[in-house]
């Protein structure tokens, strides 16, 4: 009998740069990600997200760039410090800061990025990924698959 095996998803988590930089995910090597705070439409999302996936971490004004690639590592759970229990929190471990930033300007101009979330509406807090836009994004990043070895 063969076991089922668990499909990565990919992200995007925003985060103002002026509130947090996601320089202090790399200083700390491991952080607990508040960032959706209340807003429903980011809890919604947060509830999908799996321990193992791919996070692209994005910073939104005035740098509006895609910065570095972070993975999850434990399911959302109840914000311990929110006393109503109402928010979410993740586990994010630093994985890999991208060679190049992804600006939101590029992402626009690339016709195969056309569909994805964050462009309809940049306000969002975390959207999902198709596996091909993850993997155009990252081509954009300097991140060039090797054969026989996955992209991160």
């Amino acid at each position: 009998m063969a076991i089922p095996t668990v499909q990565r998803h990919y992200w995007i988590f925003s985060a103002d740069p002026h509130h947090y930089h996601w320089d202090t995910l790399f200083v700390k090597g491991k952080e607990m990600w508040d960032g959706a705070g209340a807003k429903p439409d980011a809890i919604r999302a947060l509830k999908q997200v799996r321990k193992g996936d791919r996070v692209l971490c994005y910073h939104s004004a005035p740098e509006r760039a895609l910065y570095s690639i972070a993975e999850v590592t434990r399911d959302p759970y109840p914000d311990p410090h929110d006393h109503k229990g109402k928010n979410l929190v993740a586990d994010l471990r630093a994985f890999e800061k991208l060679p190049r930033q992804v600006s939101l300007a590029e992402m626009r101009a690339n016709p195969a990025l056309k569909k994805m979330k964050l462009l309809k509406n940049v306000r969002l807090i975390v959207s999902h990924l198709t596996d091909q836009e993850y993997q155009d994004i990252l081509r954009m990043a300097g991140i060039v698959a090797t054969p026989g070895i996955p992209l991160p």
